[in-house]
């Protein structure tokens, strides 16, 4: 009735519970990312301990799965799969986090400082680069789409778009875009370092605010935080309609937070409540898709690798917009702007302001960096969206 035996006679599934392990402690131990990491991990683990039944079978693994009804899935296959076709196939999860974060993030940064929303676009470009790069090494095209992704450095967005154009490649991509978020403090030093010069890193926000002050100023900032999401949201809304559920739900989750008080228990339940459970649900749903038998080859090795390369290229692109801006531009922008085009929020602006602070300690930039992060949140979800209204 035990494991021990099917155990030893898989080493395989033994290296997948040693890489559960591993996730679980960079969660715990090195705090990357802990909210998503231990529930990812503790995942991995369920899905591979033999005779437990919490691995996630795919629809190629056992055919008409993804169209039987929830409690015969649950009855034949466990309450995981249950949970992964009523939440996950369906697309229900990301959108849900989408608004949590929404309602977590303040876009008044942003706001005031316009100009540095355009690195967020600017840092897209690992996306279509390793999209391109994919397609050319044998992806199909839906397949490169959502290898493509993890260059937004969006979790809820990288799943949400392998749902839509390959939910066979979801477990890989996800653990590489999870992966490679919680590394944000390692990948962006390890960029910047060999895109930049101290001198840029030196460049001072505040000074350059100073002496090329801003001609436009925003008289009521509430105002202007509660018609943003509206206005915006019209605007993706009819531009890229595939990416109203990503983006619709973010913009949701913060009106619902700038309005205030008359919408503070819908603000609590999107940023609290409804975002934690989400995130548990998402996390060890995902990560019960990890068996050795669908990781562990090398189309899995490929997409670990392509992950990556979108990664670097989406921070080296910023960091490269910024170049080309300052040529042309009297007041300069720190390299480091450009770095944070990520969807990795907070993490990437605070990684950004030490990096600034570590070769000048006066020179706070956090809250610039954050200018150019949350467009990142944005531009992410709608490139998502134009893939999968071309690719899908």
């Amino acid at each position: 009735m035990t494991a021990i035996g099917e155990l030893i006679d898989s080493p395989l599934t033994l290296f997948m519970i040693a890489l559960a392990i591993f996730v679980i402690f960079l969660g715990i131990e090195k705090k990357f990312e802990p909210l998503l990491l231990v529930p990812i991990g503790f995942g991995i683990l369920l899905a591979n301990f033999p005779g437990g039944n919490m691995s996630v079978v795919s629809a190629e693994t056992v055919q008409g799965i993804d169209e039987m009804n929830l409690l015969l899935i649950a009855k034949d296959h466990g309450i995981m799969n249950m949970l992964y076709y009523a939440l996950i196939k369906t697309g229900l999860l990301p959108p849900l986090i989408f608004m949590g974060v929404g309602a977590m993030t303040d876009f008044g940064p942003m706001l005031r400082n316009l100009r540095l929303a355009f690195f967020g676009a600017a840092a897209q470009i690992g996306i279509f680069s390793v999209l391109i790069a994919a397609f050319a090494i044998g992806f199909t095209l839906p397949e490169a789409g959502a290898l493509g992704i993890i260059g937004g450095a969006d979790g809820p967005t990288a799943i949400y778009t392998s749902i839509k154009l390959a939910p066979h490649l979801l477990g890989p991509i996800a653990i590489a875009a999870y992966s490679y978020m919680a590394l944000v403090p390692v990948i962006i030093p390890l960029i910047v370092r060999f895109t930049t010069n101290k001198k840029e890193l030196m460049i001072n926000m505040r000074e350059q605010d100073k002496l090329h002050p801003s001609k436009i100023k925003i008289n009521n900032l509430r105002t202007a935080k509660i018609i943003f999401p509206i206005l915006l949201g019209v605007i993706v809304a009819l531009l890229v309609p595939s990416a109203t559920p990503l983006v619709g739900m973010l913009l949701f989750g913060n009106l619902v937070k700038e309005i205030g008080s008359d919408t503070n228990r819908l603000f609590k339940a999107a940023s609290e409540t409804i975002m934690n459970t989400s995130t548990i649900f998402l996390g060890l749903t995902v990560g019960a898709t990890m068996t050795a038998q669908t990781f562990l080859n090398g189309e899995t090795l490929m997409i670990v690798i392509g992950g990556f390369i979108a990664f670097a290229i989406s921070i080296a692109g910023g960091i490269l917009a910024v170049k080309i801006y300052n040529r042309f531009s009297k007041k300069k922008i720190n390299p480091l702007i450009g770095a944070t085009g990520l969807s990795a929020v907070p993490m990437a602006s605070r990684v950004a302001n030490e990096i600034a602070l570590k070769h000048d300690p006066k020179n706070h930039i956090l809250q610039y960096a954050m200018s150019s992060n949350i467009s990142g949140v944005i531009g992410s979800a709608v490139a998502a969206g134009v893939l999968i209204a071309m690719l899908g």
